[in-house]
């Protein structure tokens, strides 16, 4: 009996895959007639409008209304190329289509001819061009044809709604016969295929009432265009979802297997584990470094904006990419005079330009000329709402390159994450990414130029500083040379996550620091209370009951003037408003190590004293 049971499961399981297959197909089927009949509707859209066009402007003489019906001739045979395709499979509509073709083909001519009367002056000869029977009688044949292949398509639809609707009915009598684990899955095909049963009765019924008006105007182009962007939104996110799993999951490998490697070797009593402990922590920066490159794309990373210097920095930057490109490659610096100084984070800067030369340099397989370029720029009204920035004035780096250059529907995808067109391995697809998100975040432009076999220009809008009496701080911070700590140095760690409360503790004991640590912000200020003469408050921004910000507001009531030193991986929070840190804010982003953790506290204690 229990074999019988199996048997019987496994065969409705092979049966009702079987439907579902079916069914799926039977409605695709359905989705292809809807969009041949709104093709063939469209293609006599624009010889209709070609004909009114060409119409009125014999009957007027007004070139305003002629709309260039002999410029249709392309439009019109893109439309029935496109029709083509799609009923290739079916040799009786392929044979209708040709007559559609010759028909199409001697009316534009004649409308062609008619124009050019016109034209010329030849107004009788221009009207008989256009009432001519033959020319008349190609229009009917061009109207006769393709109303006969809508019919065709309505008898296709009506049949194969037909054939949806049985695959639908045979599937739920099936269903009826399945026990309680298949009878969720069941249901749910159920319902979804009569919702797409109704969408699609519901999108036929529309496509019939929008038939009736298209002789005068073409109804639904923007419903295409907005499914033809979801479309792409879709695969951009497939995009960006894939290769995240990818890369992450390459470094989990790297980090976990070589963590496995060393309990192994710990285990057995060896202690040579340097390399594997090397390779770990390279792949865990290396995930770390992605985590950021996605943050800077999605515009999410804490930028610290300063009055800077471009001249300058460019400079500066490009003695750095000679010794990073090379002698083969070619760097010059074109400055601009009177530059304004912008107002931007200089290291995310500095990396953005540092990702553009690198992909220059890849484009130039290793040996070329790169350019980079400064001048003071304007955007105006109609530039800046076609690109969806602020209009004003800006200041302008330019990365040339001599390149190989990109196509047009590369350049549309330049910025999108993980889109590369170099050989697997070889690049991962954000470093353009990365800089379209940073300067988006600065409120900033960024604009590529580029044709094949041409090089490529990028353009680097950054927002002009305006406060121009501000304080220029164009040097970054150096890192302390000394990290360690001294025992009178007291240092109060507060982090609800354990593990992570754990690492920094035993890191700031093992650099000299007296550490004491809470997992809330309520044991926090109980222990600032009892221990006036802590020294530093490093803390979590992102706790449960109060944040680090409420925290460090608390703290200073108790020791005034106490450093406060704020920790966190999440950019939206207390210490961070529109992607900008706040002013007078100590900021150490997680994941951090050992030396970032020392230097950063060195650096906050050193500037207090």
């Amino acid at each position: 009996m229990a074999l019988f049971a199996g048997a019987f499961l496994i065969l409705f399981a092979v049966v009702t895959t079987w439907l579902v297959i079916n069914s799926a197909g039977r409605v695709r089927w359905v989705e292809h007639t809807l969009e041949v009949e709104r093709e063939i509707s469209e293609a006599q859209a624009t010889l209709y409008a070609a004909e009114s066009a060409a119409r009125g402007y014999i009957s007027t003489g007004n070139p305003g209304l002629l709309s260039n019906p002999v410029g249709a001739d392309r439009a019109l045979w893109v439309k029935l190329g496109e029709i083509s395709s799609l009923t290739s499979d079916n040799p009786r509509q392929s044979a209708a289509l040709r007559g559609v073709e010759q028909s199409a083909a001697a009316r534009l001519a004649m409308l062609a001819r008619a124009v050019a009367l016109k034209r010329a002056g030849s107004d009788a000869a221009a009207q008989k061009q256009l009432t001519d029977p033959l020319g008349i009688r190609q229009e009917n044949l061009f109207r006769e044809a393709t109303d006969g292949m809508r019919a065709e398509e309505n008898r296709l639809y009506v049949v194969r709604l037909k054939q949806a609707e049985d695959s639908r009915r045979a599937l739920l009598v099936l269903s009826t016969l399945t026990g309680v684990a298949t009878l969720a899955f069941t249901l749910a095909w159920i319902s979804n295929a009569w919702r797409s049963t109704q969408a699609l009765q519901a999108a036929y019924a529309e496509l019939m009432s929008a038939n009736t008006q298209l002789k005068t105007e073409i109804e639904g182009r923007a419903v295409a265009e907005g499914q033809i962007r979801q479309l792409q939104k879709m695969e951009a996110i497939g995009q960006l979802t894939g290769g995240i799993a990818h890369d992450f999951n390459n470094m989990l490998a790297v980090i976990i297997g070589n963590l496995n490697l060393m309990q192994r070797k710990l285990a057995s009593g060896r202690s040579d584990i340097e390399p594997y402990a090397a390779a770990a922590l390279e792949g865990a920066a290396r995930a770390a470094a992605l985590t950021a490159r996605l943050l800077a794309f999605s515009r999410q990373q804490p930028l610290a904006p300063q009055p800077v210097d471009v001249n300058k920095r460019m400079v500066r930057q490009s003695e750095i990419l000679r010794r990073l490109l090379g002698e083969t490659i070619m760097i010059e610096t074109v400055q601009g005079a009177g530059i304004w100084r912008a107002e931007v984070d200089p290291v995310e800067l500095e990396s953005a330009i540092l990702n553009l030369a690198v992909n220059a340099r890849d484009a130039m397989g290793g040996e070329g000329k790169l350019t980079i370029e400064t001048a003071n720029a304007h955007l105006d009204e109609a530039y800046a709402r076609a690109n969806g920035v602020a209009a004003g004035q800006y200041v302008m780096i330019a990365v040339t390159d001599t390149g190989s250059g990109m196509t047009p529907d590369v350049v549309d995808r330049a910025f999108d994450p993980f889109f590369t067109t170099k050989p697997a391995g070889q690049g991962t697809g954000l470093g353009l990414s990365q800089v379209y998100g940073f300067v988006r975040q600065t409120h900033g432009h960024v604009k590529i130029y580029s044709e094949p076999n041409h090089g490529s220009t990028v353009k680097i809008y950054l927002p002009r500083l305006v406060a121009e009496h501000a304080a220029e701080s164009e040097e970054s911070k150096p890192v302390p040379a000394r990290l360690v700590g001294k025992p009178e140095e007291i240092v109060m760690v507060v982090e609800d996550e354990d593990r992570v409360r754990q690492f920094a503790v035993e890191a700031l004991r093992e650099l000299g620091y007296t550490v004491l640590h809470a997992h809330s912000a309520r044991a926090a200020l109980d222990k600032l209370q009892a221990e006036p003469g802590i020294s530093l408050l490093l803390t979590d921004i992102v706790m449960p009951e109060k944040n680090g910000r409420q925290l460090a507001d608390e703290a200073l009531q108790i020791i005034p003037n106490l450093p406060v030193l704020y920790m966190t991986g999440f950019s939206r929070n207390a210490v961070v408003n529109n992607g900008m840190l706040d002013s007078g804010v100590n900021f150490l982003p997680k994941p951090f190590t050992l030396d970032q953790l020392g230097a950063k506290v060195r650096e906050v204690l050193d500037a207090a004293a």
